[in-house]
């Protein structure tokens, strides 16, 4: 009886043991994955053609010896069981395996040693995705064998110098970007494909998927000024391409560590949730490849399609994502998912039931790290603005209320780009502020030192509000240029097909200010306008404060007005030179208000422009705009600007009196402007026309007020709890405040709002 209690003890460790080992393939190139596209295949032309393509590309490595393509050879084994790419797969593995290192000459010369990097990192995943192809097809000895020298060349390197103590030398403070997630997660799926092998690889799979959830919640840090890595509305400071790209690294381990752990519920991690609407307000859809806001190390052509297959692979679905991936065109940048490539051919979900357009809001604060993106529709070639005040701080330039519109399907004002980080481009001028659209200061713009130690005080973005035809936001600047300004504020003012641009500089020394200017086509100075051309697309750039452009090339005739400079930086691929612009003030100031209207024409030979007329009163500047039928009168409260701390900002213009710091009211020709139905009030109380008060809030709010068809519509901003009243003249049949229908509280000509919270 008792040898039969140890055979049964044996037998059931035995069986513990057994159950415990994964059952290869199983980490992404999964028998599920492969039996749907062989379904595919059969009945779509175009996942036919990718197959070849794949099939192609491995087919030319069987001459080779080459582990960067091993997954192309992996994907030919799994689809065909042709011995012959099992066979080939054998004899990179068992030849690489004898190499002394796979670190680079310059990580290893650094102290402490960097073992691991990018390139490490993805030699250890080609590897486990090997590996775990012909996992069957090899002898208990080769599988020993190919994963001890991987582990040796790969696997300690990346969980030692990322995940593991006692080896580990970087944190998530120092380190904790896109690096991270490549080094540690490339390692964590090269563990799972060599656990059954090796325990210690088991121990560090499960330290790698304990950890992730660390990468994703890191708040930042004060004394190196590390950014929060997540926004509360998904995304990552990191600019697109490496947001993308971290992210994608980071889910392929959760994938991977999700096929190998069949019935256990993953670890919870509530950003994965956000992340498509990021990826889908920062693009640009439009009659050709997709754009994207290319802030920082980036450029328009990247996309995000591998973080929504992978999230779609999760489970983690909507059919935005499906509108997202059908708008990417194959082959459009370097690394996508595309599917003539492995993981794209095996993840591309059936987009065939994808939506002509998004359902989405078509404006976006990122507040957390600093972008946001307004636009008139989802429809293809319509107009964004997208705004930039944030971190400057590793792959995120030195652009601090910058900016980029993107018009008729071109960045019609761009950012200038980027380029390789070795060459003295990118530190001299793509990095730096001259190669975006911001103001400098006596020819400076943000410390260059900022480029590594990043900037103590960083930027924001405050306020969006966006009431369809009016959209508004607040870029704080101050905080990066502080060593120069005590304020730089910019305000985008966006009414109808003109955005308003109003700057509120102060400088601690009197000085030169100049307005940068990166066209996205061929720029033509006429008169006092400067006009950007791009196919179809075309703005109008009219500098109207604190002077106009000077008229013509005679700017001694002009000594007041503006004066343009072009000065010619290096282009993104560095195969030549492009011209931007700057506007130079030539009085010599520390105070000054500028205001810029860029004009989004409908077409090139549009000749229906909007009338501007400068105006000025006791404290006060502002512009009357006439254009189809409409009249705006727009305000400028130059009290409003800090000068003043315990006196309120009282101005009188027009017979308004307010303490805004500015305010539009739109009205239609012919009529009152106290008869207006649309008005927007930036950072005021009150505004009132003789005894009759048009908008009371104890606390300066951010307002737009609209009446149509005798419902009144608002957007507030500017407290987390308001409370505000409204001139009506008749009882509204419903109050909209922040897109939420309101009870209607109405006595005595008055609208009264109460409670609303900012969500």
């Amino acid at each position: 009886m008792k040898r039969i209690y140890v055979c049964l003890l044996i037998f059931l460790c035995f069986a513990f043991v057994q159950a415990q080992k994964i059952k290869h393939p199983a980490l992404l190139y999964t028998p599920e994955r492969i039996q749907q596209v062989k379904q595919r295949i059969v009945n779509d032309l175009k996942m036919a053609e990718a197959w070849a393509s794949i099939k192609k590309t491995a087919d030319e490595q069987l001459q080779k010896k080459n582990l960067s393509k091993a997954d192309y050879l992996a994907l030919a084994y799994l689809m065909t069981d042709e011995k012959k790419y099992a066979d080939k797969l054998k004899e990179i593995l068992l030849d690489v395996i004898k190499e002394d290192t796979w670190g680079s000459e310059e990580m290893l010369a650094r102290i402490p040693v960097w073992r691991a990097d990018l390139g490490l990192a993805h030699k250890a995943y080609l590897s486990a995705i090997a590996y775990d192809a012909v996992y069957n097809d090899l002898s208990s000895s080769e599988r020993k064998e190919i994963a001890e020298g991987l582990k040796r060349l790969a696997l300690d390197p990346c969980l030692g110098d990322w995940v593991l103590e006692p080896a580990r030398i970087h944190s998530l403070n120092s380190m904790g970007h896109n690096w991270w997630t490549s080094c540690a997660c490339m390692g964590g799926i090269l563990a799972l494909s060599l656990q059954n092998e090796l325990p210690e690889a088991k121990q560090g799979a499960e330290a790698v998927y304990e950890a992730l959830p660390q990468w994703f919640d890191f708040a930042g840090d004060v004394l190196q000024q590390k950014p929060k890595s997540f926004d509360a509305d998904g995304g990552m400071y990191e600019s697109l391409n490496y947001a993308n790209f971290g992210i994608q690294e980071a889910l392929q381990f959760r994938l991977a560590w999700m096929n190998t752990h069949p019935g256990q519920k993953p670890v919870q991690i509530p950003q994965l949730n956000k992340l498509s609407d990021f990826f889908v307000h920062v693009c640009y859809p439009r009659t050709g490849i997709l754009y994207n806001m290319n802030f920082g190390d980036s450029h328009k052509n990247v996309t995000a399609e591998s973080t929504l297959m992978l999230l779609y692979a999760m489970g983690i679905r909507n059919d935005n994502m499906l509108w997202y991936m059908n708008q990417v065109e194959q082959g459009q940048h370097r690394d996508g998912y595309f599917i003539d490539r492995p993981m794209g051919f095996l993840y591309t979900p059936d987009l065939s039931k994808a939506p002509q357009l998004p359902e989405i809001k078509k404006s976006q604060l990122f507040a957390d790290f600093g972008w946001a993106t307004m636009r008139t529709s989802w429809e293809k070639d319509a107009t964004m603005l997208a705004v930039k005040s944030g971190h400057t701080w590793n792959h995120s330039h030195a652009d601090a209320n910058s900016f980029i519109i993107f018009h008729k399907g071109v960045d019609i004002i761009k950012d200038a780009g980027n380029c390789w980080y070795p060459n003295p481009s990118y530190r001299n001028y793509f990095f730096q502020s001259e190669a975006h659209n911001v103001v400098l200061f006596n020819g400076k713009g943000q410390s260059r030192e900022q480029q590594y130690h990043g900037s103590m005080l960083r930027g924001y973005l405050h306020y969006l509000l966006d009431a369809d035809n009016v959209k508004y936001v607040l870029a704080n600047g101050t905080g990066p240029y502080s060593d120069q300004f005590s304020r730089n504020f910019r305000h985008f003012l966006w009414i109808d097909d003109v955005i308003y641009m109003i700057d509120d500089l102060k400088t601690h020394d009197v000085g030169h200010f100049e307005w940068l200017w990166h066209p996205g086509g061929e720029a033509e100075k006429r008169g006092i306008d400067l006009n950007i051309t791009n196919g179809n697309s075309s703005v109008v750039v009219r500098p109207l404060y604190p002077r106009l452009l000077a008229k013509s090339d005679f700017v001694h005739d002009y000594p007041e007005d503006l004066y343009w400079e072009e000065v010619e930086a290096p282009t993104e691929d560095l195969k030549g030179t492009e011209t931007y612009y700057s506007f130079h003030l030539p009085a010599k100031v520390d105070r000054v208000k500028g205001l810029t209207a860029i004009i989004l024409k409908e077409t090139p030979d549009q000749k229906d422009l909007p009338y501007m007329e400068r105006r000025e009163g006791k404290d006060w500047i502002g512009l009357r705009i006439h254009y189809k039928g409409k009249i705006t009168d727009l305000y400028i409260n130059q009290l409003a600007d800090g000068r003043l701390m315990h006196s309120n900002s009282w101005i009188e213009a027009d017979g308004w009196f307010t303490d805004a710091y500015m305010f539009a009211v739109t009205y239609e020709a012919g009529m009152e402007p106290a008869d207006s139905k649309e008005r927007f009030i930036c950072y005021g109380s009150a505004l009132r026309r003789g005894d009759v008060s048009f908008f009371s809030s104890l606390a300066k709010l951010f307002v737009i007020q609209k009446e149509e068809n005798g419902r009144m519509k608002l957007w507030m901003d500017g407290q987390p709890k308001m409370n505000a009243r409204f001139r009506s003249e008749k009882r509204p049949k419903a109050v909209v405040v922040n897109g939420k229908v309101t009870p209607v509280v109405y006595e005595k000509g008055t609208v009264k709002v109460s409670g609303v919270v900012i969500e």
